[in-house]
């Protein structure tokens, strides 16, 4: 009787559609496509809430799974434009011929704002002659915060030109929903903030060169300071603590003797030559 049931129950399981899900499966997939329908709504309210175009010339110079246009065009955030097409807004290009300032607020409310994704390595192979902008524009100085460029001044990425564009020309918010697409992100704003507040506040595109240079002027000060400071000693392990002591302040009053003999005029053209650096040569700098 049991062999019975046994082979009656193995037929049923063997006409059971194989598509029919159990429990466990079925609670996991409608999961899963509840979690698609909030993303795909998450995205589509990202978009609408952008009241102005945001585009880019795409050269697909860079891996399109790192690219971070790319991943702003998957999203909604961005437009792709062909070349030879015309852009009205504000274009931010390294042709362009004066800095983005709080006064192309109007610009970008109605007309929006547009990069170039090329290779920093490749701008003399891109044709910028074949991308039509109305308002070219060029970024002060900040710093990148991409896994790619991670620290290194000017060379910033597609998002975070678009954002620090949108933050100088006064929509904060919009620049954090960007940034806020890339778990890097918060760093941009992190290593640029005190830059990104104060080019907010000018009014033209001289203010902001004055507070660049200021903060450049600043930076080259800091490193001469810090070059300037004595040696720091460490103190033997096989010394008592009194003998430590009184060793460290033989040597400090060695090297401010030292310090006293060198010629100041001589001292401070050494260490100019070793730190002062150009503005320009950081503006052009390429992988």
């Amino acid at each position: 009787m049991s062999g019975r049931r046994r082979k009656n129950k193995s037929k049923l399981l063997e006409k059971r559609p194989r598509h029919v899900l159990g429990k466990e499966q079925r609670y996991h997939q409608e999961r899963d496509e509840g979690l698609d329908k909030d993303d795909d709504e998450a995205e589509s309210s990202d978009e609408s809430s952008i009241s102005f175009p945001v585009a880019m010339w795409d050269m697909e110079h860079c891996d399109p799974k790192k690219c971070s246009g790319r991943k702003l065009a998957r999203h909604g955030l961005i437009k792709i434009l062909r070349l030879g097409a015309r852009f009205s807004g504000l274009c931010l290009t390294p042709v362009g011929d004066k800095c983005v300032c709080p006064t192309d607020r109007e610009i970008v409310r109605d007309h929006g704002c547009a990069v170039v994704d090329c290779s920093w390595a490749r701008l003399d192979d891109t044709p910028f002659n074949r991308m039509k902008a109305s308002h070219p524009r060029l970024l002060p100085f900040l710093v990148a915060a991409n896994p790619i460029n991670y620290g290194k001044p000017c060379q910033l990425s597609c998002v975070e030109a678009i954002a620090a564009t949108l933050i100088i020309t006064g929509y904060p918010e919009e620049a954090n929903l960007y940034l806020g697409k890339f778990s890097w992100g918060h760093s941009f704003l992190e290593l640029n903030s005190e830059l990104l507040e104060k080019y907010a506040l000018c009014t033209n595109s001289e203010e902001i060169i004055a507070v660049q240079e200021k903060f450049l002027d600043k930076a080259r000060q800091e490193k001469l300071d810090k070059e300037l400071e004595p040696p720091d000693f460490p103190q033997s392990d096989t010394e008592s603590e009194e003998e430590g002591e009184e060793k460290d302040e033989n040597i400090a009053s060695k090297v401010t003797k030292e310090l006293d003999n060198i010629g100041s005029n001589e001292f401070e053209n050494e260490t100019n030559s070793r730190c002062v650096f150009s503005l320009v040569s950081i503006l052009m700098t390429t992988e």
